[in-house]
């Protein structure tokens, strides 16, 4: 049997980036809640909101802990397996991964010591200013990394120099036609993943009637933000669908299962694309309702799929069942957040059971929405590596072999099975814990720390 090196070699970098980008996920929404609740301890020293955040704290740091190590792994891919790609766009992508490393990890790795264990040492107000930077820090890292993944979507501000991308004007590269889009659709997306989990463990203490005071506040508080964080999701997804309409159109036919160029654009809600036929089966659409959110005109052509070549052209089913995926849980993600709002309105929101075991059945659904949306992002930009201009057959590495990949997955996933099985592990307990009954902010005297041991020369002497 033979080993296609390529397809391998994809395989493995979907498998890592898979694992690691559901730790950013969740560690750039938790940052900022955590900034929230710090500043609002800070502002009326309310205890509940300092024993939340004591929580969630410990939490984060353990997601940021396993985030580092999948994220140190990820690079060497790019020498193993993608030097070619490496060697083509490393004068503009470089420079991006190099900013996001000197800027973000150090502003994130730096204060969190201090979040952690300053909290006792320095002043309440300097306490909360290490928490801003290090929330800052997880969004530099979301900056620079989506530029440098919306510049391989919509690549912008180069020019080509014995077969190199070299940059041309950083400010193109960086501000590419998709980036804007990309990075306000993401990290709302990374949010909401956080307030889906927070609702769930503030679910699933409130039913079993544990740290009841915290449970109410920081339900109450989230089912407010997923309100209106949803309703702006599906906003910005709309007018990231638009620009990807405008540079990614055959990204955007795969999306809509659209296979003929045409206007009156139905909604397919259903369909089973078949890539050999250049058809779908089993479809169930709406007349012309694409057409109005795609172009917002009913006789604007839109481009199918078969205004591309057939090399050209993603593999559509991946695509198409993804974005309904994310588009799915978009409106059970709405769903439930009106649904809290009716509750509490109705004064019913910590007594409804059946709201609670929803609350606690949604906390996959961010993550598999993030899932869903880069696999609609990732595969839909196939069969390039640099949208349109570097074909992603042509970026592997020369002499890798099949068998040799085959290999490192292997170890990749014996690694991540072992880490992260251990970190989620450890997560389950701390939040199965739940909240401290009380924390101590008062920095022990001189005479009640425990006594050091002797050792060395002052212990022989």
């Amino acid at each position: 049997m033979s080993l296609d090196p390529v397809l391998l070699s994809r395989a493995q970098f979907a498998f890592v980036i898979a694992f690691h980008i559901l730790l950013p996920a969740f560690t750039v929404g938790l940052a900022s809640f955590i900034v929230l609740l710090e500043g609002l301890h800070l502002a009326t020293r309310d205890a509940v909101y300092l024993r939340l955040s004591v929580f969630w704290t410990r939490i984060f740091a353990v997601s940021f802990g396993m985030g580092v190590v999948s994220g140190i792994v990820m690079p060497f891919q790019f020498g193993t397996n993608w030097s070619r790609y490496t060697d083509a766009t490393g004068n503009v992508l470089g420079p991006l991964f190099a900013y996001e490393g000197l800027v973000a990890f150090f502003l994130e790795s730096g204060f969190l010591g201090i979040l952690l264990f300053g909290r006792k040492r320095i002043p309440a107000w300097a306490h909360f200013f290490s928490a801003v930077m290090v929330a800052l820090g997880t969004l530099f890292s979301s900056f620079w990394i989506l530029a440098a993944n919306s510049w391989m979507q919509t690549p912008a501000g180069y020019q080509m120099i014995d077969g190199r991308f070299v940059p041309a004007s950083w400010l193109d590269v960086i501000f590419n036609p998709s980036f804007p889009f990309r990075l306000v659709h993401t990290v709302t997306g990374f949010y909401l993943t956080t307030a889906f989990a927070v609702l769930c463990v503030t679910a699933w203490h409130l039913k079993r009637g544990q740290h009841v005071q915290e449970a109410q506040r920081a339900l109450r508080m989230t089912v407010f933000f997923i309100a209106i964080f949803v309703p702006v999701q599906i906003v910005v997804g709309d007018l990231h669908g638009g620009n990807t309409l405008e540079h990614q159109p055959v990204k955007l036919a795969a999306m809509e299962g659209l296979w003929e160029s045409r206007s009156h654009v139905p909604m397919v809600l259903f369909a089973i694309p078949d890539q050999t036929a250049e058809t779908n089966h089993a479809e169930i659409a709406i007349p012309d309702v694409a057409s109005y959110y795609l172009t917002h005109d009913l006789d604007t052509v839109v481009k199918g799929l078969k205004s591309a070549p057939p090399d050209d052209r993603p593999p559509v089913a991946p695509v198409f069942f993804a974005f309904r995926i994310m588009v799915g849980l978009g409106i059970l993600m709405l769903i439930t957040a009106y649904w809290g709002l009716w509750l509490h309105f109705r004064r019913r929101l910590y007594d409804s059971r059946t709201y609670l075991n929803v609350c606690i059945a949604m906390l996959p659904a961010g993550f598999v929405a993030v899932l869903a949306g880069w696999t609609v992002t990732e595969v839909g930009r196939q069969p390039w590596v640099v949208y349109g201009l570097m074909r992603t057959r042509d970026a592997v590495s020369p002499s890798l072999t099949g068998a040799d990949v085959l290999t490192s997955i292997a170890l990749y996933v014996i690694v991540y099975l072992i880490v992260f099985g251990a970190g989620i592990f450890y997560m389950t307990r701390l939040a199965r814990a739940g909240p401290p009954e009380h924390v101590d902010l008062r920095e022990p005297k001189l005479d009640e720390r425990p006594a050091r041991p002797l050792s060395g020369a002052h212990a022989e002497g």
